[in-house]
């Protein structure tokens, strides 16, 4: 609901910085600043979107500190009503003071996201776009990030708000003809009517489609380098990374726990784990690490089979073998700098696999090009219409119940239902797109919804 009281929190994260910003917004934020700023223009005459020189004082006119303060009017401002903002230093002590001075003045702490959800329920964003905000800020590349961009533009809200107005003449067709004889409004054309919502339907099917890559581009991407000791997976690792990261040793079992690092695949944030080495040990300490491995393998998104080119299968990379999935493993041939002696015919079940030199940094373009391959998953075809990515589940879940109800509807049609039955189908759709942009969205899932955002935005 609507708040007619003001809220103020630092619009910065914790910590010591050169600029520290304190944020407003409410009815009253505008004479709060004009209780402690103190400067060459008064209050009045400051301009909306403009930065002001001054100071502020206590109560006790005692100077907090020297700052930029901006004042932007309503509804010209992030959350449709009187914003300020003041730019002060960023010491921890001086944000508290700044902060403390507004508290006292009545303005009260904003709870986590309500800025964005003031915004929301003021008509600045809907549901899809304020979501695409905490989006940018937890964005782990640079493409995941374009793809928040583009939602907060609007790009998924304005397909959703495309559909919803087919739907909604649809339905207004079909409630004419259920409501007035035929003889007013003349006979249905329901081939003609169908033919567009048939098409919305593959097009909804296609946003779902989408999620495979809009999760990873969100989520990030577990990518498992697994086989037996001795094959080159920690050099592998550190191969990849750029850097010597893992302990590289001849003697078998060196690797004994999952070692974890960040990086940035071809846009795609990847937490790439290097497993201990799979094979039957009587070590409990190996054991555990063997277990461990078997542990990550079943979770992965993608696991990089190592095996050793330079020599036959062994029983020992079998086992790690058997831990894998076809559709999720690629196979990497390690050694490519030695005599190639694997008899890499036993991995037929194992279509995808590419020949690398870890030690000496050989193929890993390759390499790179086939993990994106599988990583994106048919990501050129799965992306929506116009580039349009879907990253949340929420969005997902709605749009399979929106294809679910057209299903139905389609199915109605073709058995001769009623206009009746085809209609609440259609308003089933209709709802299940008001999830998204936030028109049917009920008040629980709102505020579970802002709850994530940090305070401050």
């Amino acid at each position: 609901m609507l708040s007619l009281d003001t809220i103020v929190a630092p619009a910065t994260p914790p910590g010591e910085g050169g600029v520290g910003i304190v944020r407003l917004s409410g009815p009253r934020a505008v004479d709060f600043l004009g209780t402690t700023f103190r400067g060459n223009t008064t209050i009045t005459r400051m301009e909306s979107h403009r930065l002001y020189y001054g100071k502020l004082f206590n109560s006790d006119e005692e100077r907090v500190d020297e700052v930029l303060a901006v004042i932007m009017r309503a509804p010209r401002s992030y959350t449709g009503e009187d914003v300020v903002e003041i730019h002060c230093h960023g010491g921890t002590q001086i944000l508290r003071s700044v902060l403390d001075l507004f508290l006292k003045a009545g303005a009260r702490m904003a709870g986590p996201g309500e800025f964005t959800q003031r915004a929301f329920l003021n008509g600045r964003l809907d549901l899809a776009q304020a979501e695409a905000v905490i989006g940018v800020i937890k964005a782990r590349s640079e493409r995941a990030s374009r793809v928040a961009l583009d939602q907060l533009d609007g790009h998924l809200s304005q397909k959703i708000y495309k559909f919803s107005e087919q739907l909604k003449q649809s339905l207004a067709l079909l409630e004419a003809h259920i409501d007035f004889p035929d003889d007013e409004v003349g006979a249905l054309d329901l081939p003609g009517l169908l033919a567009p919502l048939r098409k919305i339907s593959l097009q909804v099917d296609t946003l779902v489609g989408s999620f495979d890559v809009g999760r990873v581009l969100r989520e990030g991407v577990n990518v498992l380098i697994l086989g037996r000791p001795n094959v080159g997976k920690s050099s592998l690792m550190n191969a990849i990374l750029g850097e010597s990261r893992a302990i590289v040793n001849e003697i078998a079992g060196t690797t004994r726990d999952t070692l974890e690092e960040q990086l940035v695949l071809a846009g795609f944030p990847v937490r790439l784990v290097d497993a201990a080495g799979v094979r039957d040990t009587d070590d409990p300490v190996e054991q555990e690490g063997v277990r461990r491995a078997r542990e990550k393998a079943a979770v992965a998104d993608l696991v990089l089979m190592v095996v050793d080119g330079s020599c036959p299968l062994t029983g020992q990379d079998i086992l790690a073998l058997e831990l894998c999935r076809p559709d999720n493993t690629l196979v990497v041939v390690n050694k490519s700098d030695q005599a190639q002696n694997c008899d890499l015919e036993r991995l037929v079940g194992f279509p995808c696999r590419v020949s690398v030199s870890a030690k000496y940094s050989l193929g890993l373009d390759d390499l790179s090009e086939a993990i994106l391959g599988l990583l994106k998953g048919g990501a050129a075809s799965s992306e929506g219409e116009e580039g349009v990515v879907v990253t949340e589940r929420r969005h997902r879940d709605a749009l399979l119940l929106t294809k679910a109800a057209l299903k139905e509807l389609l199915a109605s049609a073709e058995d001769s239902a009623p206009l009746e039955c085809l209609a609440m189908d259609l308003r089933e759709a209709l709802s299940a797109l008001g999830l998204i942009t936030g028109e049917t969205t009920p008040d629980e899932i709102l505020d579970q919804i802002f709850s994530q955002f940090c305070v401050g935005k």
